[in-house]
């Protein structure tokens, strides 16, 4: 973990305490072992302070539930007090496995329900928890984050609620626009990438990369992941290019204009491996016509690099495009609900993001700067030169 030595240090906020909503339920297992072993091996000489009661625990999360009732109302429940505690409540609004009854009919949670849910649990504390931190790598609502004509901003709506209701920190990832934040100015609001993760993936997975502006070059599939794909070449010292949506105003389908073409914005790539660097994938279908034109331009290999794998029209699109080499690998986080025969696919490579997520709680916790951990340029670079190296990876 990054800077430990800060942590030893700095006191707690409060004592701490984690909810793994059913959505997120085994990621947050993962997060808690991290936090377990994290504190455990802390040099910290004040531990038996009464400042420090708590620290040290065997798990930090929270025995928490959201029971439906026939009609499918639900409420959130606490089987132990929160009094006082530095509370980290994560959850996952696309999880759509979770089912409930409604009536005698089975329904699937939608990430409306999965939001109320999280109302629920926050109503639950009653005020009494010392602060509330919600960890939404998913951004709720965060694809309608502007209007275009007469729409709702659902996205500003949602942070504006969970504001009034007390929380203090809002955790999220590859936000589609973080400026939604301007909704809720005086709230926290954390927008983090998973750039190191994508690269530690692929640099375990593929032994003969080799990370230089004659053999690499990193793609954004459309304008506005731009400076994702700028920040990532940036940082390994490669060349960018994007591809342009060319899309029909005069048309909507879906709710959306539909794309007519993509066109590609950049130098030649005839021979180098290409990194599609995007923040999800949903149904697939701009980021496979993407990695298609790509080969089609002589890419040598073309890597998907997704922090959300939604996949909201299933696999088959993939598996075709695998089979005809229009793609090498795709790396996606588990920050999502991943189906689950994804696992078993030859393409599928995962960024682990729980000792990260471990990470931004611990520094949160002792409100350390989280520049600590937001800024991965330096561990990019140092795990870029173990590769080079060909040294074991141990980052």
């Amino acid at each position: 973990m990054p800077n430990v030595k800060e942590l030893e240090t700095a006191l707690p906020v409060a004592p701490l305490k984690l909810v793994a909503m059913k959505s997120a339920e085994a990621l947050g297992r993962r997060v808690n072992d991290y936090l377990v072993e994290f504190r455990r091996n802390i040099h910290h000489s004040l531990k038996n302070d009464p400042g420090f009661h708590g620290y040290t625990e065997s798990s930090y999360l929270c025995s928490v539930e959201c029971p439906r009732f026939g009609s499918g109302e639900g409420k959130g429940i606490f089987y132990e007090s929160v009094r006082g505690k530095d509370l980290y409540i994560l959850l996952d609004v696309c999880n759509h496995s979770i089912t409930y009854q409604v009536n005698g009919y089975t329904n699937h949670m939608s990430p409306d329900d999965h939001y109320q849910d999280l109302k629920r649990v926050i109503a639950a504390t009653a005020g009494k928890a010392h602060r509330i931190n919600v960890i939404m790598p998913f951004l709720y609502e965060g694809r309608q984050h502007k209007r275009s004509g007469r729409e709702s901003l659902d996205c500003a709506i949602a942070l504006e609620e969970l504001y009034a209701m007390g929380v203090s920190n809002i955790v999220t990832f590859d936000a589609h626009d973080p400026r939604v934040q301007n909704a809720v100015p005086l709230a926290g609001f954390d927008n983090f990438t998973s750039h190191y993760q994508f690269l530690r993936a692929l640099l375990h997975s593929i032994p003969d990369l080799i990370i230089d502006k004659e053999h690499t070059v990193v793609i954004s599939p459309d304008e506005g992941g731009l400076s994702r794909a700028v920040y990532f070449s940036g940082v390994l010292g490669i060349d960018t290019g994007m591809f342009y949506k060319r899309r029909d105003y005069s048309t909507i389908i879906g709710g959306r204009n539909p794309i007519v073409a993509h066109e590609f914005l950049g130098d030649n790539i005839d021979g180098k491996d290409v990194f599609v660097i995007d923040d999800m994938i949903a149904s697939g279908e701009s980021i496979l016509e993407t990695a298609k034109q790509l080969k089609s331009m002589n890419a040598k290999r073309v890597f998907l690099c997704t922090t959300f794998g939604l996949f909201t029209k299933g696999l088959a699109a993939f598996d075709y495009a695998y089979e005809h080499c229009y793609f090498d690998r795709t790396v996606i986080t588990n920050l999502c609900y991943l189906p689950p025969e994804i696992r078993n696919k030859p393409y599928f490579l995962e960024a682990d993001m729980s000792k990260f997520l471990a990470s931004i709680i611990d520094f949160s916790n002792h409100d350390s700067s989280l520049n600590n951990v937001m800024t991965p340029t330096e561990k990019i670079q140092s795990i870029l030169k173990q590769y080079n190296l060909r040294q074991d990876i141990t980052l």
